[in-house]
């Protein structure tokens, strides 16, 4: 049965998939209104600043020599990238489909781990990428209605946030959280600003949907402080398939407050990444399991 540090891990990591999934919406919401680029900029300035303010109070101990850190400029560079396209893709399509596609993030990530940093995979968890890749298709059902170009703007967004996710491996050590989400929100503010005219202008923003990106700018920096949270909390192998909680919220918020519909190929593609993911996770905590009983001393 498990511990209740890892009951609060769980419930933590299904509070910072609800965050994220709150600031998605807060972005489908006004993505109407305004660009890309206005979006991340104005959101981007309002995370920076929520930040700012939480480093001023904690005081993280860091020099600018990390800032240097190869790892921490790229994992910056590519926290930008994958924004901008998921960013852009909230606008054109439901939340429901862009969030059903990012599920494959886990599996991509095993798979960079496994091509890029030397990590061992089996050929079970090979078998389980490769559904939940299949599942992904079923998604964006190539040369059907569901393919379009937005379709494979999110895909390049799981990418991105797969390089970025395996550049924070190698991010040093000493490195302060609050460092790597306020260079990663930097990025994404400047980006935004480069954007704004090439995207079609700057439109001077009501006071709902200033406040809609308040929010989302809120619930993001909640969302990052809560998944770190529940990471040191309890067993990643035990908390880390509540990841999979953002696609119902996901789905919830799309269908009750976005007015969006889900098709029959959506909830079968999004099941097949989720059952290959949970998967995943569960035969990573078998083999632990596993290679620590090995490790122990015979008595």
């Amino acid at each position: 049965m498990p511990d209740n540090r890892n009951l609060r891990g769980a419930l933590l990591m299904a509070l910072a998939m609800a965050g994220f999934s709150l600031n998605d919406a807060m972005v489908r919401l006004v993505a109407a209104h305004m660009n890309t680029g206005q979006i991340m900029l104005l959101r981007g300035a309002m995370t920076t600043l929520i930040i700012g303010l939480f480093a001023w109070r904690m005081k993280p101990a860091f020099s600018p020599s990390m800032l240097r850190d190869r790892a921490l400029m790229l994992r910056t560079l590519c926290e930008a990238l994958a924004a901008i396209a998921y960013v852009h893709a909230l606008g054109l399509m439901p939340l429901s489909n862009a969030a059903s596609i990012m599920q494959a993030l886990p599996l991509v990530v095993t798979m960079g781990a496994a091509l890029f940093l030397g990590e061992k995979v089996g050929w079970r968890r090979w078998l389980a990428i490769s559904a939940g890749f299949c599942g992904v298709l079923v998604i964006i059902r190539p040369g059907g209605n569901g393919f379009t170009v937005a379709s494979l703007i999110v895909i390049g967004s799981v990418l991105t946030a797969a390089a970025r996710d395996l550049a924070t491996k190698r991010i040093m050590p000493g490195a302060p959280t609050l460092l790597v989400s306020g260079a990663a929100s930097v990025a994404v503010t400047v980006s935004g600003a480069l954007l704004v005219e090439p995207m079609g202008g700057w439109r001077t923003p009501d006071v709902t949907d200033l406040a809609a990106l308040g929010f989302g700018a809120l619930m993001l920096f909640t969302a990052y402080q809560t998944l770190i949270m529940a990471m040191r909390t309890g067993d990643i192998s035990f908390i880390a398939p509540f990841r999979y909680t953002s696609l119902l919220w996901s789905i919830l918020l799309g269908v009750v407050f976005l007015g969006e519909r889900l098709d029959m190929w959506i909830i079968i593609g999004s099941g097949i990444v989720v059952a290959a993911g949970v998967y995943m996770f569960y035969r990573e905590n078998r083999l632990r399991r596993l290679t620590a009983a090995a490790s122990q001393p015979l008595s």
